[in-house]
């Protein structure tokens, strides 16, 4: 990794590891005291206000789920698409009539599998909080049936992995996540953090958590879709 890329702002520090390769190790949780200027302060605002609008629009509705799933199918496009795979919202209702439109589009299903994971999240969370369980329940659905879906889906990875292009050896690679100690670590400060009690607004803890934790590096991700695949670093 190249250390410039790394400036004070960052959510973490660069250490050595054992076999002498840098990785990003993020700062502990909880962070320290959070200081919003004015302009923060006003976009929260204005973000908790529209939340709060679309709850009430929810509350209405006799099938709440006919608000959500648009947004749910949006959410599950836009973000593959960051992971380089590619699936339109009109692929997604095609393959819930009939999934094998799937053979016809191959990251279908991929994409399919978020929108199945994130509905299932919703539910799930009716009996269980966000836990380190919960993501890796999550995982497992994420994987089925797709690329990784022989390498421990649902499961903390238990070996180095690291962001290049093909062939790029570790010690040149973009991004190194922390080692699998520092990772478990992190994971268990992750899980107490977003289930402690807070005083700060909701819409802040999870942006705070996930400046420190990479929870895509975390996961049980094949090597060859990390390095073959451009992906969040958080």
């Amino acid at each position: 990794m190249n250390p410039a890329d790394f400036t004070e702002l960052a959510p973490g520090t660069l250490a050595t590891a054992a076999q002498g390769f840098l990785c990003f190790v993020p700062n502990p949780l909880p962070p320290p005291t959070l200081h919003l200027g004015m302009s923060a302060i006003h976009t929260l605002a204005q973000a908790e206000r529209a939340l709060g609008k679309l709850a009430g629009s929810g509350e209405m509705l006799p099938n709440p789920h006919l608000l959500i799933g648009p947004f749910v199918r949006r959410e599950a496009v836009l973000s593959s698409r960051i992971e380089g795979t590619i699936a339109s919202e009109e692929d997604l209702v095609l393959f819930r009539v009939d999934p094998e439109v799937e053979n016809r589009t191959p990251d279908t299903l991929e994409v399919q599998n978020y929108v199945s994971a994130l509905e299932f999240g919703l539910k799930r969370i009716k009996d269980l909080p966000v836990s380190l369980r919960l993501l890796r329940e999550l995982h497992s659905r994420l994987l089925k049936g797709v690329r990784g879906a022989d390498k421990s889906p649902g499961e903390f990875r238990n070996r180095q992995n690291y962001i290049a292009a093909g062939g790029v050896p570790i010690q040149d690679a973009r991004f190194v996540p922390p080692p699998v100690p520092e990772m478990k670590q992190a994971l268990e400060a992750f899980e107490k953090f977003l289930q402690a009690p807070s005083e700060r607004p909701f819409l802040v803890d999870p942006t705070a958590a996930r400046g420190t934790t990479d929870l895509d590096q975390a996961l049980a991700v094949p090597e060859r879709v990390l390095r073959a695949t451009p992906r969040r670093i958080c």
